[in-house]
């Protein structure tokens, strides 16, 4: 596969995810969250990093036990927004709480380590 190709499929399946949700949405609100939460961005992370590090195994090990920070990060985002949606917050706070839930949990992480 092309260099190009290589960097440009991660976009183009990240468009038809999004457009995917937008369409889906209208039919089922816990099927376009599910495939909004589907485990795809990390396999496009992974096939990048890849890609750029073919011969350098430990590259990959580092950048795939990183990926635990960012998923547990993710996690308390979207458990404070959900906790902000469940106290009747609009949309923007919701966002704000869940980033700054999201910022705090790894700052914690960063100063631990």
């Amino acid at each position: 596969m092309s260099q190009t190709a290589q960097q440009w499929l991660p976009v183009a399946i990240s468009i038809l995810v999004i457009i995917a949700i937008a369409l889906l949405q209208a039919q089922s609100k816990t099927i376009a969250a599910v495939t909004a939460t589907m485990p795809l961005t990390i396999p496009l992370a992974m096939w990048i990093v890849y890609a750029a590090n073919r011969n350098d195994q430990a590259a990959l090990t580092d950048f795939a036990g990183s990926l635990l920070v960012g998923v547990i990060a993710t996690l308390i985002f979207a458990v404070a927004l959900w906790l902000a949606a469940r106290a009747g917050l609009g949309l923007v706070p919701m966002l704000a709480t869940a980033y700054l839930a999201w910022a705090a949990a790894l700052g914690v992480y960063l100063a631990l380590r």
